[in-house]
């Protein structure tokens, strides 16, 4: 913590710390790059969100991003302050949302409609009441990844399924800034103690951040575009200012 600068917060009581000193810019953001650096994932969300509703998109669709933007939020929230409280509203969605991506890669080939979503919701519920009672530190890294692992294999046949060169790019930017990603976060964790001697910090947490918002942002975008394709509405990738993409349908008449 800065010499000059107090902590409106109080002591950290998260079980987690990230390689960036606390409360060094302002008293009320303890990690201050951690936590600007989510603003470009909400940014996104809300620009998917916008173009859910514009183009009529399945609701599920809307929820997802919608919880894009709470997940970014409760970590914005975590950062700003390092409290038990706040970091459980940062990894609960964290979970949820997964969840919800396991549903909308299943869901079309599931023949039993009700059974998956009420599972999972469920599931999300006895996950939250069971995290507000238990710290599981380890346990809930390896419960997430196991729950990204569970998408893989469906995203992956949606990937060779799809012949549009646009749509696998998304799918090819999704990947990249998934690794890329994850190796700003392994720098940061394991290197923290070389890096707070150096002169410069690159902030590997908060390009994870920009990362991630850009990485839901395209894996949100091409599960449009193969859900579109399934509905038959003829879904065509394009961009906004040549730089966002998002997914145009056209939907058949009598949809």
């Amino acid at each position: 913590m800065s010499d000059d600068v107090s902590s409106f917060w109080g002591p950290v009581t998260s079980t987690h710390e990230w390689c960036e000193p606390n409360y060094v810019y302002s008293s009320y953001i303890a990690e201050f790059f951690n936590t600007i650096s989510i603003a470009p994932g909400i940014l996104l969300a809300l620009i998917g969100l916008v173009n859910s509703l514009r183009r009529h998109f399945e609701k599920r669709f809307c929820v997802l991003h919608i919880s894009n933007m709470i997940l970014s939020i409760g970590s914005m929230l975590y950062h700003a302050t390092l409290q038990r409280l706040q970091q459980q509203g940062d990894e609960t969605p964290m979970v949820w949302e997964m969840l919800l991506y396991i549903y909308i890669l299943y869901s079309p080939d599931w023949h039993y409609r009700s059974t998956m979503p009420t599972f999972l919701f469920v599931y999300g519920a006895l996950f939250a009441v069971a995290h507000s009672l238990v710290r599981f530190h380890i346990g809930f890294k390896v419960h997430y990844v196991l729950l990204c692992l569970l998408c893989v294999p469906r995203m992956y046949k949606y990937y060779i399924l799809t012949e549009d060169r646009s749509a696998k790019r998304l799918a090819k930017l999704y990947v990249a800034t998934l690794v890329v990603g994850s190796l700003c976060w392994l720098v940061d964790r394991l290197f923290c103690k070389d890096i707070s001697h150096w002169y410069f910090n690159p902030q590997g947490h908060a390009m994870w951040h920009i990362c991630m918002g850009f990485n839901s942002y395209f894996a949100n975008a091409f599960l449009m575009y193969c859900r579109a394709q399934q509905r038959g509405w003829d879904p065509k990738v394009n961009y906004f200012l040549g730089i966002f993409a998002y997914v145009k349908i056209q939907k058949p008449k009598a949809q």
